[in-house]
Order: structure tokens, then sequence, then C-alpha cells
């Protein structure tokens, strides 16, 4: 366990009119001129650059605020206790307020549902200026900012925004009005996207103009995870269960079950939502068991959680580096992300069996299973290994420590704030140079090492060294979850963990009925 503030303010990837009380002094506004037209004067203003270049991806952003938002739900009384609570809310609805704009709905003048799903351009065109080939700060951009556009079809996109409004409109319920806005969108754009016949849902990123340049980025693997995950947030939402009904449909779950083998079986990531979706139902069924016609899905998700939180503990399913590094994706890089989103899960599971007042869990693959404070320590040690507990001795989060990346991959943080405009040839210049950031990007976690606890501190080397939004989300959930409390949680039925038991079921009926 440990006494860690949360790090990461999201103001250094912020998009738009920047705030004026950010501490953040290295970064002013940017892209206000986004989306900007006669009849939509505000625009795409906002919303989060995606990591370290001037891009911003709808995907990834609505899983950032999905994730943060379920911390929030979880582990509100730390937060409060941390003084991080206003912060981490602040941080929710800047990505809030930008999802409600890349929504239009059907309305008298269009019967077509209308999605943004990129403002930027990625192409590498030698004869036009776009990010892939300006190294230059957002507030320095002159370049044109071109809008990628899906309709209803893009499920997967829908599906994470619809998560996304959902779970932050928990976050904000206190906030009456904004909580009704945010899950009264969400359920229109649900409607929107479930009404269509399965043969015209798919993937964003299948569709050239929805999601062809994201493609190299945050192509899209499947979407029926998304639709599940999205059923759910929104039966917690609103307590209405036919959004339930939806998620658990044998059918569709058992579909989006047989799809996870190919994306990554056990992982909770921007491209896979499934293994948490389990959790969240394992959850319902621990604390709210709404009972038939439910208890096939919900039965399921408790075995698969059990099974994921059983996998991390057994070295034979998943490969670790020499350090102790758990390697969910050995092929894909940026291990920290992943080893995250596992640590957050693994201590948030705890802490359900915990509530339960059970001390170890049962597991298929060992006789008698693993104590609860075995699968804590899996969940400390991958943090603690993002942190400085490696054989580098590296804390992978940049300010954190004494020894940790100073040439991270990050326009802003690579270029002085001295009130110089730098054209993209000028930006070259400190793309290239050898010298450590002069911005400290504090709280970022850039990608992480190789499969051999290798790093390489080079800027030009984003694989080793470039932080993004989506990962960040999924380490302050874990440092969150992790985090000591000595509060007293009684108001929330949560022992001295910190966790708020009861207060996500405060929207579902004591007996549920399909309405």
């Amino acid at each position: 366990m440990m006494n860690f503030s949360c790090p990461t303010d999201k103001k250094l990837f912020s998009a738009g009119r920047y705030p004026k009380s950010s501490p953040v002094k290295f970064r002013g506004d940017s892209g206000l001129e986004d989306g900007v037209s006669s009849n939509k004067p505000d625009g795409l203003i906002g919303g989060f650059y995606d990591s370290g270049n001037n891009i911003k991806f709808t995907f990834p952003t609505a899983y950032t605020i999905t994730l943060l938002s379920w911390s929030v739900i979880e582990y509100h009384p730390k937060y409060a206790d941390m003084n991080e609570l206003d912060h981490v809310k602040d941080i929710i609805r800047w990505g809030t307020e930008y999802l409600l704009k890349i929504f239009v709905a059907p309305n008298a003048t269009s019967d077509q549902t209308i999605i943004y799903s990129q403002v930027g351009s990625s192409s590498n065109d030698s004869n036009a200026q776009t990010n892939d080939n300006c190294w230059q700060r957002p507030e320095d951009m002159m370049y044109p900012r071109p809008i990628s556009t899906c309709d209803a079809r893009a499920s997967d996109l829908a599906g994470e925004i619809v998560a996304a409004l959902s779970a932050s409109s928990l976050v904000f319920r206190e906030d009456t009005n904004y909580s009704r806005e945010l899950a009264k969108a969400a359920e229109k754009l649900f409607q929107q996207v479930t009404k269509l016949d399965p043969i015209e849902q798919g993937t964003y990123s299948s569709v050239d103009s929805c999601g062809g340049e994201a493609r190299k980025f945050y192509n899209s693997s499947s979407y029926t995870d998304e639709l599940i995950w999205a059923g759910t947030w929104l039966f917690f939402a609103t307590g209405n269960t036919s959004y339930l009904s939806y998620a658990t449909d044998a059918v569709r779950f058992q579909l989006a079950q047989s799809e996870e083998a190919s994306i990554g079986r056990g992982i909770f990531n921007w491209n896979n939502k499934f293994s948490a979706t389990a959790v969240l139902l394992t959850r319902l069924l621990y604390f709210h068991d709404t009972g038939y016609p439910y208890e096939y899905a919900l039965g399921v998700s408790s075995n698969m959680t059990e099974i994921l939180m059983c996998s991390y503990l057994i070295d034979q399913h998943y490969d670790r580096t020499p350090g102790g590094l758990i390697l969910l994706r050995p092929d894909d890089g940026a291990p920290l992300q992943f080893a995250a989103t596992a640590s957050f899960l693994s201590k948030l599971y705890s802490d359900y069996l915990d509530l339960l007042g059970a001390s170890y869990m049962s597991c298929i693959f060992a006789n008698p299973g693993f104590s609860l404070e075995k699968l804590r320590s899996f969940s400390n040690s991958q943090l603690n290994y993002i942190l400085g507990d490696n054989p580098l001795k590296m804390s992978y989060v940049v300010g954190y420590g004494n020894n940790f990346p100073t040439h991270v991959h990050h326009r802003a943080a690579s270029i002085p704030w001295d009130g110089q405009f730098y054209s993209c040839a000028e930006g070259d210049r400190w793309l290239l140079s050898k010298a450590s950031n002069p911005n400290i990007l504090s709280g970022a976690m850039v990608a992480g090492p190789d499969m051999f606890d290798h790093f390489s501190d080079d800027r030009e080397k984003p694989w080793f060294t470039e932080p993004s939004i989506a990962s960040n989300a999924g380490l302050v959930a874990a440092l969150v979850a992790l985090n000591d409390y000595p509060g007293d949680t009684s108001d929330f039925n949560g022992k001295d963990l910190g966790i708020d038991k009861m207060s996500i079921f405060d929207r579902i009926p004591k007996a549920s009925t399909a309405p």
C-alpha cells in the first residue's frame, strides 16, 4: 500500500481555451478553430490531445473519461481524502463537455446521427503540413485540421461515448441537471446505435471517412464489447433494466466472449472492455443481485473475473519481464498501460471480496486458491514497478522519484515556452535535440520498457517515451485504488477500504422489473 496523490493533470493534454488557473504554465489556448463554422460556432473546441501529438481522437478520449469516472464512483472517499476529488471531477468535466459536442442526434434538418471521431490529420503527406510531419506546440499550429465524421454505424465509438456519458453522470450526481443531461445524451445515442440491424453495425476504424486515419493508432478489433459495456453503464446511470437486458443477452454476451480471444483475453484497455464489464457485472451479482433473467451473464462474469484474477498470479498464463512486469500483450509494446489496468482491476476485485468477508478466492488453476493478500501483492508489484521498483530503478512517471524520463515524446514539453513562435521547420530542432525537455510533464506515464526491462530515454523513440491520456487514466485508477486510506468509510458501507460499496446502485430500483 502507499500514500501517493493523484499525479496526472490532464491539462498537460488539454485543447481549447486553456484555464488560467492551471498550475501547468507551459500550455495555453490552442485549437480554437477546430470544427468552427457558421452553424456550429463553438465547433469542436476543447477535449484532449491524445498523447505527444496534436490530434484529438474521440475513441481513447471517451475510454479515458469512462475509466476515470469508474475510479471516482468506487473510490471517491480516497480522492476526497487526498484533496483530489474536485481536481479529478474537473478533468472528467473537461472531457464530457467535449463528448457532448461530438455527437449530433437526428433533428429537424437531418435524420442522420453524426459522430466526430478525429480532429487533425495524421497523414504524412510531404506536400502538406500535418501533425505527422510537423513537430510544433499545439499553441503554434496554423496548418489545416480536418475532421473525420461517422454515423450511427460506428458502433464501438458510439458505445464508448455512451459508457463515458453514463459513468460520468454518476460522478456528477449532486449536480442534478448536468447529470441528467449526460444520461439523456447517452440514452439518445444508444438508441440510435442499437436500433440498427446488426448487419449495419461495425467498427469505426473499418470505414475510411470515419476512422481511416485513426486506424494506425487506435484500430478497433470489434464493437460488441463496447455495446455491452455501454449497456451496463447505462443501466447503472438510469436504473432502466432494458439496458441490462441488452448487455446480458446470452447470444450477444457469448459473441463478445468469443471475440475477446482475438483481441487479447483478460486485457482492459481502449480496445477491449469485456473483462472490465465482467468485473462490473460481478459487482452487481455480489452486492445487488438482480436475479432472473440476468443470471446467465452475471454467473459467467463472476467465473471470468475469478479466472482473470487467478491468471494474474500464475506465471504460466502471462509472461513477465525479468524484473516482474506482467506482459499482457508482449508483441504490442507499451506494456505499462496494460499493467496499470491489471493493477486497478485486481485491487478493486480484492476490495469486493473483502467487503464480502472473504479472505481468499477459489481458483480452478490452484487448490485451495489464493489469498486476498497475494492478489493485492500482485497489484502493488505492478504499480511499484512503474514507480521505480525495477532493474533500472527508473520511475516511468515523469517527475516522480529521482530517476525518470527527461526526453518524453511530447511536443509541448520539448519546446521552450518562451513567448516565441516556432514553425514546423524550427520545431525539428527540438525534436532532434539531445537536451532534456525544457518543460517537465509531471505525472505523465510513458510507454515503458521492452520485454527485457530495457528502456531508451529518447524523444525519437515513442514506443518507449510517449505518454497518452488512455494509459494515464489506468495509472490514476491504479494509484487511487492502492492508496492508503486512514478515513472512516462507515457512511459508504465500505469498511476501511475507502470504497463506496452501494452508491453505484442508487438509481436501480430495489426490485428491478422490466419497464
